[in-house]
């Protein structure tokens, strides 16, 4: 009695197999859940070329901007689990933001498949070329004689630049305005033209900047000091041990995506961050290269919800 269906099983697992090789079949929707010219969108479109090699298929990028990032991934969270509406999501889109909103607009554990690390940046604390700060002391003792005058950027509440920000100001005792942005590009903008003081965000958007002389660079945010700026001191080194922030930027779909079209994620962009061209667009662009499984991510996900939950309490950060 047992051989028929055992049979048949026997049959079908080539099937099964030929189906799961076929995805994608069609161009894939790859969204980018802030303005061009933000980390989210550097990582994702130097990863685009390569990733569309191995599939076989177009990544069709789709910047969405808005609410810290929420609005975009709402729009994948939303989409039907089949791999065909994907993301390039940030720390603080997927893990920080949603559980601050009311309602939140998705669950962040139930709605979300993570995927897979591409990456992680430091942040970078720079000022305009018109600031009379020249280093990150410098910065403090200027910010200390002017309180609740000087502003900083970041590309939505409850960023990783808000956070950083915020827990540097707890830290040094600094009293600073804040000025969100629906993106870090729009940020970059006014930094240059000298109407932002400060600004503590990723590497990538700002190295052309520091390489070309538009900013002036003064510190990095993770407690070693970087192979791009090795000259610049670390916040730590500079009387604020443990120190440390940082965002990641991690590829995820909507919750229930199935475990075939996850693992072709996963394979795919573990030989995309392996391939030379690749990896070096990253790298040249300061990135520190990602990778790993969907395990990995999950448990990434899951542990800095937690973190940062913390510092929002601490900091008393709230979204109007």
């Amino acid at each position: 009695m047992l051989r028929r269906p055992l049979l048949l099983a026997a049959l079908a697992a080539p099937m099964v197999a030929r189906a799961q090789g076929t995805y994608p079949t069609r161009p894939v929707n790859f969204i980018i859940p802030f303005a061009p010219g933000g980390g989210t969108d550097i990582i994702a479109r130097a990863l685009q070329p390569t990733l569309q090699e191995e599939f076989g298929q177009a990544l069709a990028i789709e910047n969405r901007a808005g609410a810290s990032g929420t609005l975009g991934i709402g729009q994948v969270t939303r989409s039907r689990p089949d791999g065909y509406t994907m993301a390039m999501t940030t720390v603080s889109a997927s893990a920080v933001v949603p559980p601050l909103m009311n309602p939140p607009p998705y669950d962040i554990l139930r709605d979300q498949t993570p995927v897979i690390l591409a990456g992680t940046v430091p942040l970078v604390v720079v000022v305009p070329n018109s600031s009379p700060v020249r280093d990150f002391q410098g910065f403090l003792a200027h910010a200390r004689a002017n309180p609740g005058k000087l502003n900083y950027s970041s590309s939505g509440v409850a960023t990783q630049q808000h956070l950083a920000a915020e827990l540097l100001s707890s830290q040094a005792g600094l009293s600073m305005v804040h000025v969100p942005f629906r993106g870090t590009g729009q940020a970059v903008t006014e930094v240059l033209a000298g109407r932002i003081d400060i600004a503590m965000d990723t590497l990538p958007t700002y190295l052309p900047h520091i390489r070309a002389g538009r900013v002036r660079a003064i510190a990095v945010t993770m407690p070693q000091r970087v192979e791009w700026l090795p000259d610049l001191p670390t916040v730590d080194e500079s009387g604020f041990p443990g120190f440390n922030a940082n965002v990641w930027y991690m590829i995820i779909g909507p919750g229930g995506l199935p475990e075939s079209v996850t693992e072709r994620w996963v394979a795919t962009t573990n030989r995309a961050l392996v391939d030379p061209t690749a990896r070096a667009r990253l790298r040249e662009s300061g990135f520190i290269v990602g990778g790993g499984s969907s395990a990995d991510a999950a448990a990434l996900l899951r542990r800095d919800a937690e973190r940062y939950a913390r510092v929002i309490r601490e900091a008393r950060i709230k979204l109007d």
